[in-house]
This record gives C-alpha cells, structure tokens and sequence, in this order.
C-alpha cells in the first residue's frame, strides 16, 4: 500500500535521479531542464499521490461496508441502551446476518418504556422495531406497510414532513447508513 512516506521518498529518488542523468557529461543543467525536470518529477509524484488516493477511498469504502447494523447502533451513545437490550434479547447475531432497518429509540425512551427482563418478551418488542432491508428515509413514504422482523405490519404515515412509523414518530432520519442497514431514530417504542 502506498503512503505519504513512500510517495515522498519516490518523488525524492526521481527528482534525485533525474537531476543526475540529465547533468552527466554537462557542468549541470539549464534552468529549462531543471523546470523541465521539476515539471515531469511533481507529474509523477502527482500520479502516485492520486493512486495512494483512491486506494484509500477504496479501503474506506470496503470498511464501511463491512459494517453491520449492530456495528452502527453500537456507534452512537445515544443508543447504549437499545444495545443492551438487542444483546439481552439474543438478536445480536440476527441483526448481523443481513440487511436491515432498524427504529432506534434513545436510551431514555427506553428507560421510560420499562422493558420486560424476560428475554423472548423482550425480543418480540425490539423486533417490532426491525424491517429487512435497508430503508432510507426517501423509502418510507405515507401509506406504506411494513412487516417487521416480529411478523407483524407497521404502518408508515407522513404529514406536515413529519415521519411516523408504527405511530411513533422519527426524530433523526438516516441517523445511520451502509450497505447492512439503516437506523431511524424515534421518539417511542413501537408497539
């Protein structure tokens, strides 16, 4: 993988080297070849900082894509609880396993929610708040249904630009986004 320190050392042992060659047999070279030379050395580095560029993008773009759905929820403190709660209901590894939406409510609606400990009960809510696939905010638009991870619809309704979904509305749309999934954040448990 190319770096700064490599692109750097290159541009040095080709400016280097063709500082030399040119001046061989010669007093040294013209303030026209030097310009030359500088010109044809800052292409070349020029070309390698704009490869070590878009294998940067790349990698990026390959890390993001690896995330998860649970990675995404895990990387917003707002949604602590909600983790928790997915890790105690077992569906961790589920929310792992493909695409999907998920309508995050913050820690404390949940707090407030007072959810069941018994881990099957537990579950049957949070999957209430999970779709397969990855829905952006443009998908749900008023009128449609969609069937949750629990087995049960959910309707989506908007009025006035404000987003409902299960009749709990969506606070922070595309919170989160990437090749696995989506997360919502809402201002309720959807029940």
């Amino acid at each position: 993988m190319l770096n700064l320190k490599s692109i750097v050392f290159g541009a040095a042992i080709v400016f280097a080297g063709s500082v030399t060659l040119s001046s061989c047999g010669k007093k040294g070279p013209s303030a026209e070849e030097l310009a030359k030379i500088q010109a044809d050395s800052l292409a070349k580095v020029d070309s390698l900082a704009k490869v070590a560029a878009e294998e940067m993008a790349k990698k990026a773009a390959d890390s993001l894509a690896a995330l998860k759905v649970t990675d995404l929820l895990a990387g917003n403190a707002d949604l602590s609880s909600l983790v928790a709660a997915v890790g105690t209901a077992g569906l961790t590894e589920t929310l792992k396993g493909g695409a999907f939406t998920v309508f995050a409510p913050k820690n404390d609606i949940l707090a407030a929610a007072k959810l069941p400990t018994d881990a099957k009960k537990l579950g049957d809510i949070l999957k209430m708040h999970v779709v397969v696939g990855a829905l952006k905010a443009a998908d749900l638009t008023d009128g449609k249904e969609l069937e949750t991870a629990a087995g049960k619809k959910v309707k989506v309704t908007v009025k006035d630009g404000v987003v409902m979904v299960g009749g709990v509305k969506v606070v922070t749309p595309d919170a989160a986004a990437n090749g696995n999934g989506v997360v919502h954040i809402i201002e309720g448990v959807i029940k």
